[in-house]
Formats: structure tokens, sequence, C-alpha cells
């Protein structure tokens, strides 16, 4: 999911007009709910096939030519025509880079559309179902209704949590309990 982040951060106004347009289009042509999902299907072919990944990232490759390999990726994936024509709107204006930045933006538009709100969660190790479903049950009691939970895994934390919804921060690790106790420490000498 990183590099969906990357490319967000790298061009986030253009990813999310391309976005705004395929919410439109989705929307327009009935197909809402199945673009969404195949949206996501994409996006995680994307971030699984190093290959995949190669082909949009590549400068090297021929538009033409990289936009026949990409739909024909789409179709054997059962894509819809919908999001084939799309993305090969992105391969025309040589944007295939930009895809995985495009797709992100495209999932945060649905969820606010949707009033759901995403939040980041790091962790040590990964959470099991009863301990996601615990976090997102703390953070709907604390007012914040639907709620994705995008995890990471980051074992320099050493354990506990952080969470990040939107500017807020909630900071429960270990590492910065420990930080807080020697900054105490230092300040008591």
């Amino acid at each position: 999911m990183a590099s969906g982040d990357a490319t967000i951060s790298q061009g986030g106004g253009l990813a999310d007009r391309y976005a705004a347009a395929l919410y439109d289009l989705a929307d327009e042509q009935a197909c809402l709910d199945d673009t969404v999902e195949q949206a996501g299907e994409l996006a995680r072919l994307i971030d699984t096939n190093p290959d995949f990944r190669r082909l949009l990232d590549s400068p090297l490759i021929d538009v033409r030519q990289a936009t026949g390999a990409v739909r024909a990726v789409l179709v054997s994936q059962g894509f819809s025509l919908t999001l084939q024509r799309f993305v090969g709107v992105i391969a025309a204006n040589r944007r295939l880079s930009r895809l995985r930045g495009i797709l992100s933006a495209f999932a945060a538009l649905v969820a606010r559309k949707r009033g759901v709100v995403t939040a980041h969660v790091v962790t040590a190790h990964g959470l099991s179902l009863p301990q996601r479903e615990a976090v997102r049950a703390r953070l709907i009691e604390a007012g914040y209704g639907r709620v994705n939970i995008d995890e990471q895994v980051d074992p320099s934390i050493l354990g506990g949590l952080v969470v990040r919804i939107g500017a807020r921060l909630y900071d429960n690790s270990i590492k910065s309990r420990l930080q807080r106790l020697q900054f105490a420490m230092k300040g008591a000498a």
C-alpha cells in the first residue's frame, strides 16, 4: 500500500481528478458498487504482482504496447468494460505510473462520500480478527461512526499501537511510552 500513498503525495490533484471522473462515470452507469470492488481488486493486483507494477512504471515501453498489455491483463482478469476503458484513458494520457495512486484516491473518495472514516493503524505484529474488531469498536465508541482499518506492521514500535485518523494521532506504542519515561527521568535528574 505504500506505493499508492507515495503516488498520491506526488500528484494528489491529478489522482483526485481522475478518481472523481471514475466515480462520476460509475455512478452515471449505475455500476458504482461493482467499480469500487474491482478498483480494490486492481489495486491489490498492482501491489502483489511485481511484473504488472513494472509494466505500469516503465517509461521505456511504447504507449500503444503498454496500453495493449494492460488491456490484455484486465480482460484476462475479468475486469469490467468501464474499468478497462478508464485505464485505457489513463494509458493514453501517459499516466499508467500513477494508476495505483488514482485507485487509492478513488477508494478515499468513495469512503468520504459514504461517510466511512479510514483509521491507519500501526502495530508491532499483525492484528487478529478479534483485535481488529475491538479497535473498530473502540473507534466507533469514540464517535467515528463507520470505520475502515488500514493496517500496517512496524516492529520498531515494539508493542501497542498507533492510530491515525485524519489529523488526529493516538500513540499508545511501547516505543513512545519508553521515550516519555526517558524524558521524565531526564527532567527529574
